[in-house]
């Protein structure tokens, strides 16, 4: 069901896996056609996509989402803020300020809303005037923001916050401008604002992006500290709750992450929660490796009152309270076919409710897992269709075709942003 409605809605996220009640999606727009290969990877892409294939893959997503959830979608909420004069021109300023695109602000302003989201979002092409512009190459004052149908990175929802990234990749960071003035100004949403690019301790190395934050449980959050996500930056994390949430305790699970290959991009690729009691690992990295650590921080009384090496997150959560059973991407028969489907996004699993998941139809063998451990394998297109009844499962894998979207780097968690969840009885 598409939002409709002007109430605001209270950001309320417990868990990854409570029943979905409001979801956050960006539907990729000309924003991912806007490149060649040349541009690929400025643009953190691992090929280009075809975009009239692409959105008909995401079109199943939003799909089967609007028959469990009220989905709010990136361009109408921007809108909304654009339509404020002065939220209009403190966005616009501190984007100029940030892409060093002073020259743009006039044009920008100038604009009527419709155009201006365009812009902000697809990209404001350069003036080509001068000789010095024309060999530079560069086709945008302002860079397309390919990566934003994945609007799980730019922000997170934890408990009734959103809290707002700094992007590893300056690409990303007008991502994250526009995701604070949605959650601040766009008058959706009623939540607290933790934002992270108000940090100014060790403000080079500090990052954190959303595919590295999971809420296992209201006390317990497991991060990826890898190649998006710094050590400085979960320390940044750590310090607000300690400041803002003092009593009781709460628990950071910290897994560190290879900086290669570029599939292990986020903690979500390798990691993520299926069921009260299932999650979907890459065996290889969460069940075997030991060369990468798990730390367990322990908040207690606003202070981190421990920090000490693990064995890894499964024994950590166990000893929480949390016994989980992994699912294995791909299986563990053939070391091959895991990877394969890993790079994939077969780990990228995204729960609307307990036990009931989307994810790609193209990784088979994980699809097979999935089915010896009770998920019906159903598709998309069965359940927007209303041939399938989700209600009539308890557990479900719900598949949506994927021969392009994958091609961005991510999976079914990635591209979706969950506003309000259902509490879990644990």
């Amino acid at each position: 069901m598409r939002n409709t409605k002007n109430a605001k809605l209270k950001i309320d996220v417990q868990s990854e896996i409570g029943q979905l009640d409001a979801v956050l999606l960006h539907t990729p727009g000309p924003e991912v056609e806007n490149m060649t290969p040349r541009m690929a990877q400025r643009a953190l892409y691992s090929d280009i996509l075809n975009l009239s294939i692409a959105r008909k893959e995401y079109e199943q997503i939003e799909g089967v989402l609007s028959k469990v959830a009220r989905t709010y979608q990136v361009r109408d909420l921007l809108s909304r803020v654009l339509d404020k004069p002065q939220c209009r021109q403190e966005l616009i300023s501190k984007i100029c300020i940030a892409e060093q695109a002073g020259g743009c602000f006039d044009t920008l302003m100038a604009m009527s809303t419709p155009q201006l989201v365009k812009a902000l979002i697809e990209g404001l092409p350069a003036k080509i005037e001068t000789l010095t512009a024309f060999l530079n190459e560069d086709y945008y004052s302002l860079f397309p923001l390919y990566n934003f149908y994945f609007t799980r990175d730019s922000s997170v929802t934890i408990g009734g916050n959103a809290l707002i990234c700094r992007m590893a990749n300056q690409v990303r960071a007008r991502e994250a401008m526009i995701m604070d003035a949605i959650y601040r100004n766009s008058g959706a949403f009623e939540c607290g604002i933790i934002d992270l690019q108000d940090s100014v301790p060790q403000r080079g190395k500090l990052f954190m992006e959303g595919g590295d934050v999971l809420v296992a449980r209201n006390d317990i959050l497991v991060i990826g500290n890898g190649m998006r996500t710094s050590a400085a930056g979960i320390d940044a994390l750590a310090r607000h709750f300690c400041e803002t949430a003092p009593e009781g305790r709460k628990h950071i699970i910290v897994q560190q992450l290879p900086s290669s290959p570029e599939s292990f991009i986020h903690l979500d690729m390798v990691f993520t929660m299926l069921d009260r009691d299932k999650c979907m690992v890459f065996e290889p990295l969460i069940l075997h490796d030991r060369s990468y650590k798990t730390v367990h921080i322990t908040l207690e009384d606003g202070r981190v009152s421990r920090i000490r090496g693990v064995s890894g997150i499964l024994p950590t959560l166990r000893s929480l309270g949390m016994d989980l059973e992994p699912v294995v991407c791909g299986g563990s028969s053939d070391s091959w076919v895991s990877e394969r489907e890993q790079w994939h996004s077969g780990s990228n699993m995204f729960a609307f409710a307990p036990g009931k998941v989307l994810c790609y139809a193209r990784n088979e063998a994980t699809l097979h897992e999935m089915d010896k451990h009770g998920f019906e394998v159903l598709s998309a297109r069965d359940v927007i269709a209303g041939k399938k009844n989700l209600d009539d499962y308890a557990r479900c894998c719900v598949t949506i075709q994927g021969s392009e979207l994958p091609r961005g780097g991510g999976g079914a968690r990635c591209m979706t942003m969950p506003l309000a969840r259902k509490a879990v009885q644990w």
